[in-house]
């Protein structure tokens, strides 16, 4: 109890949010970065942890007078009290513990989870079994999943968006910009999972579950397999990534000595040597992107937008939920927004500006999109949240969609329903596009995984909010109406000319 309550109790403090059992489950999950969050929080679990002695020393204090009550049934009442609660959150599929006193909620979620764990029945992975058309293929294969990259902030989409080096192709490279697009989920580990596995709307669990990887496609198809992750180090894994898919990745990439602004640069860096050693590989990288928090994620010479952010606290956070100084008020979210710009400029721009000088992109097709969007607080709407919300506004879900590839290289018609797919296309039609270009039959793709981007793909246009749908509970659904969407204002006359 002692442990639960000081579970609970530092997760309040860190994320100012109640903890749902799908918000368990994902800490579950994220394990291994625990060293990470132990040293990253350490003040909040040292204040949790001495509340949390109270409770143990009340649970341990001998009562004043006896009670006549046999010690069995003292022993057994707690525990018959988390038994109850597990059995009543198990017919509410993990909803209804607010307002129980805290030590009781934690130990009724790993009930649930170690049920839920004992009766997975979905099966084992399976082998490829998608008929190719085509030889091995002998171009590289890009996929880039930025982070946090809210495709309303881009100029390939918004009048005022900022400079993505993305607008104007350069020589001998075709660019199809897909213009808006919906993610998966507005949660990374959710959206990153997926696109690695192919998961559908409707058929995402198993899919995830025991359908072949990427990796194992790209291999089928004559391929090398490359993993670059740009914001883990010490071969952490995350987004649901586990050892046995690791398995089937030739190169696993990661920038433990680079500064976590600085890595997506050595990810460009590392991305334009595969590009140029004439190698056909799958290469999908994870990038740092803009995720909270965005104080330092950019050099001064970056800082375009202003005011920002106060610079110094975070320089060495890849990602976290604390938001000490930022109190979600509308002049911190004017900070927060020009921050966000500037880390854009930098992480977007500079990293294509950086790719497009340097890499012979004559014999590959890159595919690039973020995790999901961002909920900037544009419309003025209190909170501290930018993402992964249980009441998301649209703008969580909204990522960009581009297809980049040598002139001259063989590929699918992108350009032929181009026009139909531009704002309506979706996640959902990376994986399928990407078999299609690694050469196997477009019949069997859709049939398993839905339509790639070289047909007309009548996306739904939704994204999910609860993925972790559980203990038969549905996912929710979030359809984006672009009419509604909040795009930037107009950029200050120094990033307007470039400068």
């Amino acid at each position: 109890m002692f442990a639960a309550a000081v579970f609970f109790d530092v997760y309040t403090r860190v994320t100012a949010d109640y903890l749902r059992y799908s918000d368990f489950v994902s800490l579950v999950y994220s394990g291994g970065f625990i060293q990470e969050a132990a040293y990253q929080y350490r003040d909040a679990i040292l204040r949790a942890v001495l509340s949390g002695l109270l409770l143990l020393f009340g649970i341990g204090l001998k009562p004043r007078h006896a009670l006549f009550i046999p010690n069995t049934l003292r022993v057994a009442a707690p525990l018959v009290g988390v038994l109850m609660l597990s059995g009543l959150l198990f017919l509410r599929a993990g909803e209804g513990a607010r307002g129980l006193p805290i030590m009781y909620t934690p130990l009724a979620y790993l009930n649930l989870f170690a049920y839920e764990a004992l009766h997975d029945t979905v099966g084992p992975r399976e082998a490829v079994t998608l008929a190719r058309a085509t030889p091995a293929v002998g171009h590289d294969i890009v996929l880039i999943i930025d982070e946090s990259i809210s495709g309303n902030y881009l100029d390939i989409n918004a009048p005022f968006g900022v400079h993505s080096n993305l607008k104007q192709a350069p020589a001998g490279v075709d660019v199809f910009n897909f213009g808006y697009a919906a993610s998966i989920a507005n949660c990374s580990a959710d959206t990153n999972v997926t696109l690695r596995y192919g998961g559908t709307r409707a058929d995402y669990r198993r899919i995830n579950s025991t359908l072949p990887s990427i990796w194992q496609y790209a291999k089928k198809a004559g391929l090398g397999t490359v993993y670059i992750d740009a914001q883990r180090t010490a071969g952490n894994l995350q987004n649901l990534m586990t050892a046995a898919e690791k398995n089937d990745i030739d190169s696993f990439v990661q920038f433990d000595q680079t500064s976590v602004r600085d890595r997506d640069m050595a990810a460009a860096a590392k991305l334009i040597e595969l590009l140029n050693d004439n190698r056909p590989e799958l290469i999908v990288i994870n990038k740092v992107g803009a995720h909270f928090p965005v104080h330092d994620k950019y050099p001064d010479a970056f800082m375009a937008y202003r005011p920002t952010l106060p610079r110094g606290q975070f320089t060495e956070v890849a990602d976290t939920g604390e938001r000490t100084g930022f109190n979600g008020q509308p002049d911190d979210w004017v900070l927060y927004r020009n921050a966000y710009k500037n880390t854009l400029l930098w992480n977007v721009g500079e990293f294509f500006a950086r790719l497009f000088a340097q890499a012979n992109l004559d014999n590959a097709l890159l595919i690039y999109t973020s995790d999901h969007g961002q909920d900037l607080h544009e419309r003025g709407n209190p909170g501290l949240n930018t993402h992964c919300g249980g009441d998301p506004v649209e703008e969580e879900g909204l990522v960009p969609l581009v297809v980049i590839q040598g002139r001259g290289l063989q590929t699918p018609d992108w350009a032929a329903n181009l026009p139909a797919n531009k704002d309506r296309s979706s996640h959902y039609n990376i994986f399928p596009t990407l078999l299609q270009v690694m050469g196997y039959d477009l019949a069997a793709i859709e049939a398993v995984y839905g339509k790639p981007l070289s047909v007309p793909t009548a996306d739904e246009f939704t994204f999910n909010y609860r993925f972790n749908a559980r203990l038969g509970a549905k996912p929710e659904w979030k359809h984006i109406d672009l009419g509604s969407i909040v795009t930037p204002e107009r950029a200050p006359a120094s990033v307007a000319s470039g400068q």
